[in-house]
């Protein structure tokens, strides 16, 4: 097989593996539901189980990508600093401009970091059912049988889930073309909006101004139109089976991120000043409720009350004839530093 095959068997023999098991798992878990296990409906679910899953998993990468990519925009007026005073110098700019990304703990393609780690699992899926559907293919845990039921399974019982855009036309064999080129081509186009509205939400709502201007701004605007066409033309290969788990996909990153903006917006955007806006209109409505949370206006510093107990004063010192004479001492207070 060469050094490349090795390799991409090396990665994709434990993806057949861990894909198939979900697959499997959630398949069972239907079939137990009441579904046919040879109808499409029960191996579409799984599809998107297996999605769920796989989103699920990788929050924790979400998260760092979120930090990451605010990271980014907070430091845009640095990067333009380095730019104005190293730009004769690529590589002394190149230098402190890593360097800073370093002190900042950010990365310039971790916004990439979901899709990259996707792919391999895409590839693996694609792998799994294009070859069940042509030749019937145990992978992993998918055995014979499993791998005939999944290829040959047809939703609606006409639109087969191993079937594609390009493999099928209005005018080709059997009478489920027309509907198969439909259902793929509604997919194609929701995973390419799904992935534009995506990149889209993040610019427009969670980005500072000064992060919309610069390499990194530029970077990102790239992104916004190179990936939905790049999938688009790419999706029309796909098979119907796996533009549903990329759809699904990019539904689930849609709602993750709409809740991250709402919820935990980057200081300076506009998704901040509208958190802003709703936290007052909820202090208006239910003053006793937020009276001790007052949103803190931007750029303001909080400072924490001083919850130290208070000292209680010591009474002064009296000598025995002062008394007997009730008259007040002279001695000072040991916390005003009088006595020490």
């Amino acid at each position: 097989m060469g050094i490349f095959g090795d390799i991409g068997h090396f990665i994709m023999v434990p993806l057949y593996y861990a894909i198939s098991a979900v697959l499997i798992g959630w398949h069972k878990l239907f079939t137990i539901m009441g579904l046919d296990p040879e109808g499409g409906l029960s191996w579409t679910l799984s599809i998107i189980g297996l999605t769920v899953v796989i989103r699920a998993a990788l929050i924790p990468l979400f998260v760092k990508q979120i930090k990451s990519s605010r990271n980014m925009q907070l430091i845009q007026p640095k990067v333009r600093e380095l730019q104005k005073k190293y730009g004769h110098d690529r590589q002394k700019l190149a230098e402190e401009t890593m360097k800073l990304y370093k002190e900042a703990g950010t990365n310039p393609f971790a916004s990439c970091l979901p899709i990259l780690l996707q792919m391999p699992i895409f590839f693996a899926l694609f792998r799994l059912l294009d070859q069940a559907a042509k030749h019937n293919k145990a992978h992993g845990f998918l055995t014979e049988k499993l791998a005939e039921q999944f290829g040959e399974s047809e939703l609606f019982g006409s639109i087969g889930l191993a079937k594609s855009f390009w493999g099928a036309t209005p005018w080709g064999e059997g009478a489920d073309s027309g509907a198969v080129v439909a259902v793929a081509a509604v997919l194609v186009l929701a995973m390419t909006a799904t992935t534009f509205i995506t990149q889209r939400q993040l610019m427009a709502k969670n980005m500072p101004a000064d992060a919309l201007t610069g390499p990194y701004a530029q970077q990102q605007k790239m992104l916004l139109y190179i990936l939905p066409v790049a999938f688009g033309l790419g999706g029309v290969a796909f098979p119907i089976g796996v533009l549903l788990y990329w759809t699904t996909s990019n539904l689930w990153t849609m709602g993750q991120q709409f809740y991250v903006i709402r919820n935990n917006p980057a200081p300076g955007t506009p998704a901040f000043k509208a958190k802003q806006e709703r936290d007052k209109a909820k202090a208006a409505k239910h003053p006793e409720k937020y009276a001790a949370y007052e949103p803190v206006p931007e750029g303001d510093e909080v400072i924490e009350p001083d919850r130290r107990p208070v000292q209680r004063v010591q009474p002064k010192r009296q000598t025995r004839a002062q008394r007997k004479s009730g008259k007040p001492g002279s001695g000072s207070n040991p916390n005003q530093g009088g006595n020490k």
